[in-house]
C-alpha cells in the first residue's frame, strides 16, 4: 500500500509520467496486431498488482485473442505510472487528470475505435472495453477520456464523409478532443424527449441555427473542444406530438468558436472529481454543417451511441468491481485479528465470495453485449442489461471491500473510498438502474409501461 500523501500534483510532467516502452494502439495508422507483435513489450509489474503470494483472483478469459490480451496488459503498464498518489492529488485539489489523459491520447487507447483510414486503429467495441476495464482495475479513472471513445460513433455512424475528414482525424492524433455530451437538462433528467434547448435557423438566410437554453451534466466541457449537442428544432407548436422524436436535432459544435460569445460553462461540484459542468447558450449561431444525421433524426443520432455508451461504462464498472475484489481478498489473507487472518472467518470470506460470482456473470453480459454491436446486431436489451448488472456488482463489492477493510476502508491511503465514490455514480448515470428496469419491464418482457 502506498502512504505518500503529501506530493503536489504538479511535481508530475508529462515526461516523468509518460513510460516510453508502453507501445501505441493506432498512431500514424499502425495495426494493432502488428504494434502489440513487438518482442521487446514492455513487462514491468504495475504498482496495482500484488505479490506473488496473494491470490490470483482473476484470470483473463482464455478465448480472448492475443491483440485483447496485449492491450490489457500495455493498459496496465501504462497505469502504473499514475499510482494513488497522483489520484488523490487530483481530488484534493479537483483538478483534471491532463497527464493520464496525454498519456492515453499518445498510446492511441482514445482512437481505438476510430478507423485506421481516419487514423485511428480501427478495433472494436471489445478492445475499447478491455481498455476501460483495465485503467478501473488498476485503480485509475478513465472518466475524464472515455465520451470520446461514444461520442465519436455518433459521427462517425451518422456523420457525412465530409464531416468524418474534417474531424475525425484530428480526434485521433489529440489535436481536438470530443469529449462533451450535451444531452440532460435541469428539467427533464431522463425524459430526453422533453429537453427544452432550442436551436432555430436564422432569419438572414444563411441556414445557420441560433441555439438558446441550457445544459447539465455535461462533464469535461471544459477539457473539450467539440461537443455534441441534442436539441429541439422545431417548438411544441409545431409538432403534433410534444414529445415527438423527431423534433430533434444532433449537432457537432465546435465549441472554441463560442465560450464567451454566447456559451458559458460553469463547472458543478460533485462528490467526486468528475470535471461535471453546466453549459448555457445565449444566442449561440452555429453553422449548418454542424448538422449530424439530418434535421429532425437527432434522438436516432444518439441512440446509435448510448448502447456503446453503456457497454463501456459497464465495462468501467467491471474494473472498479475487480479492483475491489484484488483489494478486498489481500487485505483478507493479510490482516489478521484474534491470531488468524480475517478472510478465514465465513462471515468476511463469504460476502466477498458472493459479489465476486455476481461480477463474473455481469462480465459475461458485456463480453456478450459487446460482441453483438461489433457484429452490428440490435443489442439494446444486451446494452442495457450489462450496464444494470455490472453497475449493482461492482457497488456491491465497493460495499464489501470496504466492510472487509472496516475503518481502513476509510482511510484515504487505501483508495478504496476513492474508488467507492467513483463507482457509486454508475447506478445514476449514464443511465439510471430504474431506468433500465423499466426498459426491461416494457419493452423486453412485455408488460405495462410503469411510468
Amino acid at each position: 500500500m502506498e502512504y505518500v500523501t503529501h506530493i503536489h500534483i504538479r511535481r508530475f510532467t508529462n515526461t516523468q509520467l509518460k513510460n516510453p516502452q508502453v507501445p501505441s494502439l493506432g498512431q500514424h495508422n499502425a495495426s494493432i496486431r502488428d504494434e502489440f507483435g513487438s518482442s521487446s513489450f514492455n513487462k514491468k509489474k504495475s504498482a496495482r498488482q500484488f505479490s506473488s503470494s496473494s491470490p490470483q483472483n482473476h484470470v483473463e478469459d482464455d478465448d480472448e485473442d492475443g491483440s485483447i490480451a496485449h492491450i490489457r496488459e500495455s493498459v496496465r503498464s501504462l497505469c502504473a505510472d499514475f499510482p494513488g498518489t497522483y489520484w488523490r492529488e487530483l481530488d484534493k485539489y479537483e483538478e483534471y487528470p491532463t497527464e493520464f489523459v496525454s498519456a492515453m491520447q499518445d498510446a492511441g487507447y482514445l482512437s481505438i475505435l476510430i478507423p485506421e483510414e481516419y487514423g485511428g486503429s480501427g478495433l472494436g467495441l471489445r478492445a475499447a472495453c478491455a481498455v476501460l476495464e483495465e485503467i478501473h482495475r488498476s485503480g485509475c479513472n478513465a472518466g475524464a477520456a472515455h465520451a470520446q471513445m461514444y461520442t465519436m460513433g455518433s459521427v462517425l455512424r451518422a456523420g457525412s464523409e465530409e464531416q468524418k475528414q474534417e474531424f475525425l482525424p484530428k480526434v485521433a492524433s489529440g489535436e481536438l478532443r470530443l469529449q462533451a455530451f450535451g444531452v440532460s437538462e435541469p428539467n427533464n433528467g431522463t425524459d430526453t424527449l422533453s429537453l427544452e434547448t432550442i436551436a432555430r435557423r436564422s432569419d438572414d438566410g444563411s441556414g445557420d441555427w441560433i441555439v438558446n437554453g441550457q445544459k447539465m451534466w455535461t462533464s469535461r466541457a471544459e477539457h473539450s473542444d467539440l461537443m455534441l449537442l441534442l436539441a429541439r428544432t422545431s417548438s411544441p407548436h409545431d409538432d403534433d406530438d410534444v414529445k415527438s422524436s423527431k423534433a430533434l436535432t444532433t449537432f457537432l459544435v465546435d465549441m472554441r468558436d463560442h465560450l464567451g460569445k454566447g456559451l458559458e460553462i460553469k463547472p458543478v461540484k460533485t462528490m467526486m472529481n468528475h470535471s461535471s459542468t453546466t453549459v448555457f447558450f445565449d444566442d449561440v449561431r452555429i453553422p449548418a454543417s454542424s448538422v449530424i444525421g439530418g434535421v429532425g433524426n437527432g434522438f436516432k443520432v444518439i441512440l446509435d451511441g448510448m448502447n456503446a455508451e453503456r457497454i463501456l461504462i459497464a465495462s468501467e464498472c467491471i474494473g472498479d468491481g475487480r479492483f475491489f475484489v484484488d483489494r478486498a481478498t489481500q487485505y483478507a489473507c493479510e490482516r489478521k485479528v484474534f491470531g488468524r487472518p480475517i478472510g478465514q472467518n465465513q462471515g468476511v470470506q463469504f460476502p466477498i465470495a458472493q459479489a465476486y460470482a455476481e461480477l463474473e456473470a455481469a462480465a459475461l453480459m458485456v463480453r456478450k453485449a459487446a460482441d453483438m454491436f461489433d457484429l452490428s446486431r440490435n443489442c439494446a436489451k444486451e446494452a442495457n442489461m450489462s450496464k444494470h448488472l455490472a453497475a449493482e456488482a461492482s457497488w456491491k463489492l465497493a460495499d464489501v471491500c470496504i466492510q472487509t477493510h472496516g475503518g481502513y476502508g476509510f482511510a484515504r491511503e487505501y483508495d478504496i473510498e476513492r474508488k467507492f465514490r467513483e463507482t457509486r455514480l454508475y447506478r445514476v448515470a449514464p443511465i439510471s438502474s430504474n431506468l433500465i428496469l423499466s426498459y426491461i419491464g416494457e419493452k423486453v418482457l412485455g408488460m405495462p409501461r410503469s411510468y
